[in-house]
């Protein structure tokens, strides 16, 4: 296994070169931090994950959680890890230091979460759920509820969930059913099962405790129904300690990757006893859930991509050992063989899992900083970077899950028979991505987002202020000589994407919703590649700024490794949205219309 995972340079690059991290100290909020202390966090990052999560790598994949006399049994360590990561504050690191927290940058924060997940993906996940499930309770919840759970779940003895779907209602919530019947005693009574449950269950901690979507008895149907709960499996006893709180783990899904956190199936009030306690308001759940959405799906795409670039460290490594076969042109077979790094369709596969990976993590971070300027601007400014934050999670979540499924794929290319083999790593990161598309909404739910809400929230006001951001970049690559090019090629690209926009909306008016929401996860598609070519743009300004000004010797093979990539991403992947733009302004409406009888045979 690769001793590199994740780039160092990279990721510091995009931070301080690219959207300037240190930048932020300069605000209130942020001011108790500098670069050293933002280095510092990350070097004992970099220190947790080598030290805890990658060494268990391979073992937790190949020992799956187990149900077991009505608890999931996990890998022993995750107790360990769950416990340092309470006692170094990484659980609370991006709060408010009034709610325990060291108020870090999520850009910080979120990129020490990059190298947990690249190191070993399930491991991270434990303790990221509990800062999310902390998160609702921190927001929305009472003072009571705030003093009885988020000191446990902020220290690590308590594992966090968000438990929201249903044997019944995935990704439709408006069909939820699990119910909520209130009490006289302040408390309300659950029923209903939850499926899917991420850390729903297991031994390495003393309670888990749900937050849980369920529907108030006699409350509005559909979404507008939901409320949110804290449904404890131990609830707090009235003489001290813990009792039962009736929540059963019913089942234990035995997966294809991501196999070393458990995913759990949840039973509620069976023997009618299962006590929850309302967050907030009732019939704001779903506003709740929704107010973490944008940093968890954000947090998906992170995922693949540190999942991908590890993939790619293990891959690029195998390529400059691995020697197979001679140069193009070279038939003396008493030649030695090269490294297969040589061949030129290796380093096209190693260039497409460069350019996914790094287009990909710079956007991601593009999203962690307008997530940061949100919380130090007011007004316009505010709304801004708000409303280019909406817009761009459904890419941001979405094009790194599915485009590292294709890079993991080239990664296990680059070895041949020898990448299907359990001998060597790639075909654990290949099963382990193959979730990330589903996480947090599948694809098509999120290209029903973007093209059904986000484009056209407020009048078109995110989508123009959108193309105000690319068409910025592409004023600033006119002045750079050997970058100019490309900055007619984004916004030729732009171009396309605006037409196909006002193409759909068009439809939508002349032929209805679904005929415009048909394709569009294809939508999503062309949304997510020009995307990426605009960020591999403002990366390849930055390089060409470091160049230009002298960069140091032992830097300038990284500058010009970034000029390289660019220069592949628009040469091969950018004209994809020729095809893509051809379908979307056809309306033969060709899924809407057939008849589904064509499936029977």
């Amino acid at each position: 296994m690769a001793d590199k995972f994740y780039s160092e340079r990279n990721l510091k690059f995009l931070l301080y070169e690219v959207f300037d991290a240190a930048s932020l100290t300069k605000y209130d909020y942020y001011s108790e931090h500098n670069k050293k202390m933002f280095d510092m966090v990350l070097a004992e990052a970099d220190k947790l994950a080598k030290k805890m999560m990658r060494p268990i790598l391979e073992e937790m994949d190949r020992n799956p959680p187990e149900l077991e006399d009505g608890s999931i049994r996990v890998h022993d360590d995750v107790r360990k890890i769950l416990d340092e990561c309470g006692k170094g504050g990484w659980i609370t690191a991006s709060k408010p230091v009034d709610h325990g927290g060291d108020q870090l940058p999520l850009m910080i924060t979120d990129s020490c979460q990059y190298i947990f997940c690249a190191a070993n993906y399930s491991a991270a996940v434990y303790p990221g759920l509990n800062a999310g499930a902390s998160h609702l309770i921190e927001e929305f919840g009472s003072e009571d509820l705030k003093e009885t759970y988020l000191p446990n779940l902020h220290n690590g003895t308590w594992q966090g969930t968000m438990a929201l779907t249903e044997p019944g209602a995935g990704s439709s919530l408006s069909d939820l059913e699990t119910s909520a019947e209130p009490t006289e005693e302040g408390y309300y009574l659950i029923r209903g099962q939850k499926i899917f449950i991420s850390a729903g269950d297991h031994n390495c901690v003393d309670n888990v405790v749900h937050l849980m979507l369920a529907k108030i008895k006699g409350g509005p149907p559909g979404v507008k129904g939901i409320s949110l709960f804290v449904v404890p499996k131990f609830r707090p006893a009235l003489g001290g300690g813990l009792e039962p709180n009736d929540v059963v783990a019913s089942g234990v899904y035995h997966k294809m990757g991501y196999r070393g956190a458990p995913i759990a199936q949840l039973s509620m009030g069976d023997g009618d006893n299962c006590r929850g306690w309302l967050v907030g308001e009732p019939h704001k759940g779903l506003f709740y859930m929704f107010q973490m959405m944008n940093e968890a799906r954000l947090g998906v795409g992170l995922g693949a991509t540190a999942i991908a670039s590890a993939a790619y460290y293990a891959a690029l490594e195998y390529c400059r050992e691995r020697r197979q076969g001679r140069k193009i042109g070279q038939k003396d077979p008493t030649q030695p063989q090269v490294p297969i790094i040589e061949h030129a369709d290796i380093r096209r596969a190693l260039l497409f899992q460069k350019a996914i990976i790094e287009g990909s993590h710079s956007l991601l971070l593009q999203g962690c900083k307008y997530a940061d300027m949100m919380r130090v601007t007011t007004g316009e400014e505010q709304e801004r970077y708000s409303l280019l934050l909406d817009l761009l999670t459904p890419v941001a979540k979405t094009y790194p899950s599915e485009m590292g499924i294709q890079a993991v794929s080239q990664g296990l290319q680059c070895f041949g028979g020898s990448g299907y083999c359990d001998d060597y790593p790639l075909e654990q990161y290949y099963r382990d991505m193959r979730i990330h598309p589903i996480h947090e909404g599948t694809t098509a739910i999120h290209g029903l987002d973007i093209l059904g809400r986000k484009v056209v929230m407020k009048e078109g006001k995110a989508f123009a202020i959108f193309k105000q951001e690319v068409l910025q970049t592409v004023q600033n690559a006119e002045a750079d000589s050997e970058l100019k090019g490309f900055g007619g090629k984004l916004k030729a690209a732009l171009e396309v994407l605006d037409d196909a926009t006002r193409h759909l909306l068009n439809l939508a008016s002349k032929k209805g919703p679904e005929y415009y929401l048909a394709d569009a996860t294809l939508y999503l598609e062309l949304f997510g590649i020009v995307t990426i070519a605009w960020q591999w743009l403002v990366q390849g300004l930055a390089a060409s700024k470091a160049l230009s000004e002298g960069a140091k010797k032992k830097d300038v093979n990284f500058y010009n490794g970034k000029i390289l990539t660019l220069k592949y991403f628009y040469a091969y992947e950018l004209p994809k949205i020729t095809g893509l733009s051809i379908r979307l302004l056809n309306t033969d409406g060709l899924t809407v219309d057939l008849d589904t009888a064509i499936f029977n045979d």
